[in-house]
């Protein structure tokens, strides 16, 4: 791949997973912001199977935010990749910074662009199924 089209690729990949760390975040916190109002409406009626589902609901929610900010460092560095002015060269420095900061060991070979895109969109996967897990528990208990 040229590296314009690599940079670009690599570039516009990394702006949609900003998309996709910053509309999670804000559902969820709008979501937490409404359940006080909840909570106090259900009261002294409150049962043991609506304080199990907000539980549920509360796990899904962190969940969730621990995909997200998995994905926002997934973000960073694809753009740190798109710096470089071919994919070997970004690859390798991703390598490099994985390895110093003794998240990964160092590779025998580079993965390609697209085998690291592939690797976060299975984690935007993953978010995307802890968010339906929070969505369906909060509904589930916003009417017990």
């Amino acid at each position: 791949m040229s590296g314009s089209a690599f940079q670009d690729k690599a570039g516009a990949f990394a702006a949609g997973l900003m998309v996709q760390v910053a509309w999670p975040l804000l559902l969820i916190a709008a979501c937490m912001l409404a359940t006080p109002v909840i909570g106090l409406a259900a009261g002294p009626q409150a049962t043991p199977l609506s304080a199990a589902a907000w539980f549920v609901a509360a796990v899904g929610a962190l969940a969730t935010l621990a995909f997200s900010m998995l994905i926002l460092f997934d973000a960073l560095l694809f753009r740190l990749m798109a710096s470089h002015d071919n994919e070997a060269a970004g690859g390798a420095t991703i390598d490099d910074v994985l390895a110093r900061m003794r998240l990964k060991p160092a590779p025998a070979a580079t993965r390609s662009l697209d085998q690291r895109m592939a690797g976060t969109r299975r984690l935007l996967m993953k978010q995307r199924l802890a968010f339906a897990l929070f969505a369906a528990v909060s509904l589930v208990a916003a009417f017990l």
